[in-house]
């Protein structure tokens, strides 16, 4: 076969396979972009005195909005609590909607950190605070906020 009638064989089969390739691709769904890149975020909970049940209640669903709209392992979220904040924990132990809620964020990632300073101050055992864990516990709740913000976690008060 004479190289002239070779070359145009190869290119009408590339031009084909060409072709082909695209109607392949042109029937797969397009890729789903996201409106958000992935994010490391720090809530600051340090409740809100009397007020602290309601305040609780939004912090949970502002943690849960924050996730949907970033997708979950798309976020990493970390929440320090101390002070009026540790109040949450309290309250979960006898509130089973507080509890349910906790666990829910919990079971995506949301690493819930308690200030050992605070423990102290209120002569609060960790083991009377709902869910949580000697590993969940920090030295001092206001030099954790500084400390993961020095690891580029975003700093939200709600």
């Amino acid at each position: 076969m004479p190289t002239k009638q070779l070359l145009y064989y190869v290119t009408a089969l590339a031009i084909a396979l060409s072709a082909l390739i695209g109607t392949a691709h042109a029937n797969e769904p397009a890729p789903v972009s996201r409106p958000y890149q992935d994010q490391k975020a720090l809530y600051h909970n340090n409740g809100r005195g009397q007020d602290s049940p309601a305040y609780f209640k939004s912090l949970l669903k502002n943690i849960q909005n924050h996730i949907e709209a970033v997708g979950q392992g798309h976020i990493d979220i970390k929440v320090v609590n101390h002070g009026n904040g540790v109040t949450l924990f309290q309250l979960a132990e006898t509130d089973k909607t507080f509890a349910d809620k906790i666990d829910e964020l919990r079971s995506k990632g949301v690493q819930f950190l308690i200030c050992k300073n605070t423990l102290a101050e209120r002569n609060l055992d960790w083991k009377h605070l709902y869910g949580v864990k000697e590993t969940d516990l920090v030295p001092s709740g206001v030099a954790e906020l500084i400390r993961l913000q020095q690891r580029s976690y975003l700093y939200i008060h709600p």
